[in-house]
Formats: C-alpha cells, structure tokens, sequence
C-alpha cells in the first residue's frame, strides 16, 4: 500500500545565500506518522495547482516574517526580513489546498500563512505591540516548553490532541491578529491569551497552531497525533484518486 505523499515547504537558508534549508524535524514527524514526505521548494505561485495535484496533503512549516504588505500594512521596525517569493507560493499553495479540501497542517510561520491567505492580519512584533505579553521567542532547545496554551472545547485542536491545556515551545515574535474569514480560534496564550490555534470548521483537516510539534516528534510532550490525523487524512485523498 503507498503512503500518501505529504508536501512540505521549505524556507531560504538564514546564514547562506541562495541555499534552501528546512529542518530534518518536519521529515521525520511526517515519516513517523506514515506519510512520505515531499519537501516543495520556492517555485511561482501558478506552480501550485501542478505540485498539489502530486499530493494528498501539505505541511507549512516556520520560517521569516511574512510580508506585511500582502494584509495592507507597513513593515513594522521589527519585522525585519521577509522573502516575498516564499509568502507568494506558499499562499498560493494554501488557497489552491484550502479549495481542493486536501489536509492541511500550518505551523509557526505556516499557522500565520493560513491566516493571511485567507484575509487575516498578524501582530508584527508582539514585544512592542502586545503590552504585558509573554516571551514567545526565548532562548530555548526546540523540544522544551515555553508556556501552556488553553485549547477550546469542540474544536478539531481539542478533539484530535484530547488535552485542553497543553505545555508547548515557542520561536516566534509574531502572531496572528484580525482572523481570517471563517477562521476560528482554537487555542490561546494562557498566560498572555495570544492566538496559539486556528482552524477553518467544515474542512476534513484545516489546522494552523504557532507552536513546533515537529520538535517533539522523538522527545515528550509527544504532538505525534496532528501528524496522525494528518496522514490519516490525505490517506482518504489518495484512496478517491486512485
């Protein structure tokens, strides 16, 4: 039986110019679930509806800022360095994705993707936006929590994790603001109440969280389960193609 093909995107290297780079967590965390992972370089947004017609389900993953200027807004004096090529595509492979029902599973950086492609805005730095936030971006290993989330009651989030209070990492200065339309909150902060979940209702799998449960696919707490479901998911695409 083929495992179902899971795209993953992939960022611009920080520290080496004109290489890609993506972290080998995202990888195994698809494997271990038992998809087979199909990592999606940077290409033109008309490339999407091609690449996803070789998928049956997507994984954005963290990364730079996102360009303000695709939610109508001037870059904030922190929001420091953004590759609008990357935002384009990886736009576009979450509209073309949102619109085929194909699982989709947005992190950290692809969490505020799904927003944005679907009409939302982000805080572009929540030290000097949010006044009294947490530190959402300390100097942590990948795999150790941060500060708890609260996941809300009747959501996919709560349903597929079966937790409503949850002790996460956390690598980011931004965070989703006005939500995106038909957007609904899945998970806060619990100690600052900032957006850590987004999911769109009615979908087979439509899930954005601001965490990194990729870090933990070897380490506890254990996230395997969004991986799971994912899997699970575009397993259902690949059996209607064939």
């Amino acid at each position: 039986m083929k495992r179902p093909a899971i795209g993953i995107s992939i960022g611009n290297d920080s520290r080496k110019k004109d290489f890609f780079a993506l972290r080998d967590d995202y990888v195994r965390a698809v494997e271990r679930a038992g998809g087979l992972p199909l990592v999606l370089a940077p290409g033109e947004p008309e490339d999407a509806p091609e690449l996803l017609d070789r998928l049956d389900g997507l994984v954005l993953t963290g990364g730079v800022d996102v360009d303000p200027s695709l939610y109508g807004e001037e870059p904030h004096e922190k929001t420091v360095r953004v590759i609008p090529a990357r935002d384009r595509f990886e736009i576009a492979l979450c509209r073309d994705s949102l619109a085929r029902d194909m699982p989709l599973l947005a992190i950290c950086r692809g969490h505020q993707v799904l927003n944005v492609a679907t009409g939302g805005t982000l805080f572009q730095d929540i030290p000097s936006q949010l006044e009294g936030a947490a530190d959402h971006d300390p100097d942590t290993e990948r795999w150790e929590p941060a500060h708890d989330v609260r996941v809300l009651p009747g959501t996919r989030l709560r349903e597929i994790l079966g937790r409503d209070h949850l002790a996460v990492n956390s690598f980011h200065h931004q965070a989703v603001n006005r939500l995106g339309e038909g957007l609904v909150v899945s998970a806060y902060a619990a100690e600052d109440d900032v957006i850590e979940g987004i999911e769109l209702p009615g979908r087979r799998l439509a899930i954005g969280v601001q965490w990194h449960p990729e870090a933990f696919w070897d380490h506890e707490p254990n996230f395997q389960a969004l991986f799971e479901r994912l899997v699970a998911e575009a397993a259902v695409t690949a059996a209607a193609a064939r």
